[in-house]
């Protein structure tokens, strides 16, 4: 089996405190897995053949919400 690679993104400070907070309490163990998390649902979601509307941020808030991470 192959090992993942990885690679690093930057995103500003602020908004990584804000991920943190939405995750405390959550079975998330760490930012990157969050993050990974929700680009990874953005971009099945994107993808997806039922799904051919653009999403936009209040779409993902929308998600999150309902998923409690909001």
């Amino acid at each position: 089996m192959k090992a993942k690679k990885f690679t690093t993104i930057s995103i500003p400070t602020q908004l990584a405190d804000k991920a943190r907070g939405m995750i405390a309490n959550t079975g998330f163990t760490s930012l990157s897995s969050f993050v990974e998390y929700v680009l990874r649902d953005i971009v099945v979601n994107s993808n997806s053949k039922e799904k051919k509307k653009k999403l936009d941020v209040s779409d993902v808030e929308e998600k999150l919400r309902r998923l409690g991470y909001l």
